[in-house]
Order: structure tokens, then C-alpha cells, then sequence
């Protein structure tokens, strides 16, 4: 008989906006590798991606005209990606996320300082944005709360997040409308704790981490703490927007990028791409107190990383690197042990990981 092959428990999918494609790996956990699987043409320029919580769809914004989303289904048995269809966007999004039931899709424009709600229809097809919404300068991230009623949404230009309601897929601000973090700070990505009690927030131009208090019931911040994510010494300089930096500027700055949580919320990792390094926070899933742990070297320009649903793999992604990166969590210390390489494509951003088979 021929060997069988080993099963899919959990695929790693990256999009290459340099090559418009969508890769997608399969993460051995027997033998601490990411295997190639396929390719998958998209668009130009695409970039972010977004998984739908039943775990079924993948959602990939296009930057290039026409500005769109393209839905995918997700074979479980294969991880293949066969297209659905797309829909229209009225901005260039920087972020993408699905609801907490499915239904909608949320997008955050930096450029178009915008945020906006699609439908999702009963077969998993995002269609074209129904709300488009003036927001705060560079809107950068978005999410609903755990509850589904909020939605927040970073605006780095500003300092601060927006705050919304949100019912039969439409936003309307919240009261207050913003939480402010630290003048200068940009606060760009951000994650809920598993609990749902805390949202940490990563400042792009300090690498600094922000712990917010989420109340539940109102759907607004308050801030709790913040944490430096870099050591001492570090010698980069505060960040400022790109658009910004002068010509002829070439000052090393601080440029953060991604961040996540281990689900068992006692490990954050943030990423720093002029450095191209990870750093590892220590967090207290009780009260949210963060701690500095260390940093160590990644990819080149790391813009977006992915921890696995179990919490034992993180992957990395350099957008100047021909490489994806893998990393063994340790359990008792956070520490990130590198494992494997394995190639990719041109300006890789982003990384979205699919277990068919969750705790």
C-alpha cells in the first residue's frame, strides 16, 4: 500500500503582495516544519488577510485598483483556497476582520482615514461595502469586541481609538467616541486578552505596549498601563510616519508593526522592522500588567506574524525577506526557539493560521 499522507491539523497562509499570491503551508508539528502546499494567485498589492470564525473562509484585501476584497473557502481536507467572488472597497485597507458570528466584514484605510462594513452573505462571499465612515487620522486596525455590540479601531495619525456601536452591521461612534494613548505613540495594532478583559494596544513609533480596560458592557477603554517593547540601549529614535521622514533622512526610527497573544494570555510578541527583531512581553491575565521580557532577531522588515491556536508555534513573515520563519513558544518562559525556514514570496505581510481542529 503507499504511505498515506500525514493529516492537515493546521495550515499557514501568507499573502506576498509583491507577487499578488496568497501562499499556504502545512505546520508539521511532528517535525517542527512548515511544508509547502500551494499558491495562490490573488491580486496586486494584496494584503491583509482575514479568516471567518467557523474557520471555513479567507478574506484578502487588494490594494491595487480596483480596490476590493476576494473571498475564498478553505478546504479542510487539503487547505486549498478556491475563489467565491469579491467585493467592492472604498479605500486602500490596511486591515481586515470578520465579526464575531461571520456575517460582516470590517476594514480600516490609513491612507483614506476611513473605516468601512461589508456584508457576508450565506455563502461565505464578502460583498461590496454598504458603510464607509470618516474616522480618525491613518486608521490602521479594527475588530469588534468579544461581545459583538463595539467596535474599535486604531488611528495612529491621532493617538488614540475610535469607539463604536455596532448592531445589524452598521457603526455609529460610541460615548466617548476616542481613547487617547501616549502623544506621539501611533498606535497601530492591537489584541483583546483571551479573557476579554484587556485590549493591549502597540504604538508603531515607540514599540511600546498600551493595556487598556474593556468595559464589557459599555464597550469603552481606560488605560491601565503601558510597556516598553524594546530593551535599553536599543539606539533607534522615535518613529514618525513614513510620508513624513524628510528625503535624505536615513536616522534609524522605530517602526513596530505586528503583535499578538498566546491563548493562554500569559505571552505577548511584538514586532520591530527597521531592527528586525520580535520582542516577548510577560503579561498578567489577571490584571494586565506587562513586563519586558527580551528580543531577539527575525526576518527582515517583520510587518506581520502568526501564533498558532494552540500556542505553541509562532511564524513570521519579512516583507524584504525570501523567507518565512518558525519559532517553538516555550511554555514556562515565552522563549522563541527558531526551528525552521522555508521560502516564500516577494514583500510578504501578513500570516493567518487555520487549525481544523482547535482546543
Amino acid at each position: 500500500m503507499p504511505p498515506t499522507a500525514p493529516a492537515l491539523d493546521t495550515v499557514v497562509y501568507v499573502a506576498n503582495a509583491g507577487d499578488g499570491t496568497i501562499g499556504s503551508y502545512r505546520l508539521d508539528r511532528s517535525a517542527d516544519q512548515l511544508i509547502p502546499l500551494a499558491t495562490t494567485e490573488a491580486a496586486d498589492n494584496v494584503m491583509p488577510l482575514a479568516v471567518s470564525p467557523d474557520r471555513q473562509y479567507l478574506y484578502a484585501a487588494v490594494r491595487s485598483d480596483p480596490l476590493r476584497v476576494l473571498s475564498y473557502r478553505i478546504e479542510a481536507s487539503s487547505g486549498e483556497l478556491t475563489p467565491l467572488g469579491s467585493g467592492a472597497l472604498y479605500g486602500s485597507m490596511a486591515y481586515i476582520a470578520t465579526d464575531r458570528a461571520g456575517r460582516y466584514l470590517l476594514a480600516a484605510s490609513y491612507g483614506g482615514d476611513l473605516v468601512s462594513v461589508s456584508p457576508i452573505d450565506a455563502n461565505g462571499v464578502a460583498g461590496d461595502a454598504t458603510q464607509t465612515l470618516g474616522t480618525g487620522s491613518r486608521a490602521h486596525a479594527i475588530q469588534t469586541t468579544p461581545d459583538n455590540h463595539h467596535v474599535l479601531a486604531t488611528n495612529l495619525g491621532d493617538d488614540q481609538l475610535a469607539q463604536f456601536y455596532f448592531a445589524d452591521g452598521a457603526l455609529a461612534p460610541n460615548e466617548p467616541a476616542v481613547a487617547e494613548t501616549a502623544t506621539g505613540s501611533g498606535p497601530r495594532h492591537f489584541v483583546f486578552s483571551p479573557n476579554g478583559r484587556f485590549v493591549y494596544v502597540l504604538g508603531e513609533f515607540d514599540a511600546t505596549v498600551t493595556t487598556f480596560a474593556l468595559d464589557a458592557d459599555s464597550g469603552t477603554l481606560s488605560r491601565v498601563g503601558v510597556c516598553q517593547g524594546l530593551p535599553e540601549g536599543h539606539g533607534l529614535a522615535p518613529g514618525m510616519p513614513r510620508e513624513e521622514i524628510p528625503d535624505g533622512d536615513d536616522t534609524p526610527r522605530i517602526w513596530a508593526a505586528d503583535l499578538h497573544v498566546t491563548p493562554d494570555g500569559r505571552y505577548l510578541y511584538l514586532s520591530e522592522r527597521t531592527g528586525s527583531t520580535l520582542s516577548t512581553l510577560r503579561a498578567n491575565p489577571d490584571s494586565g500588567e506587562l513586563h519586558f521580557v527580551g528580543t531577539r532577531p527575525t526576518v527582515t522588515q517583520p510587518r506581520g506574524f502568526g501564533i498558532d491556536p494552540v500556542g505553541r508555534y509562532l511564524v513570521a513573515a519579512g516583507e524584504l525577506s525570501d523567507h518565512l520563519s518558525l519559532y517553538r513558544i516555550e511554555a514556562a518562559s515565552g522563549k522563541l526557539s527558531h526551528v525552521n525556514d522555508v521560502a516564500t514570496g516577494r514583500k510578504t505581510n501578513w500570516v493567518e493560521i487555520v487549525s481544523f481542529e482547535q482546543p
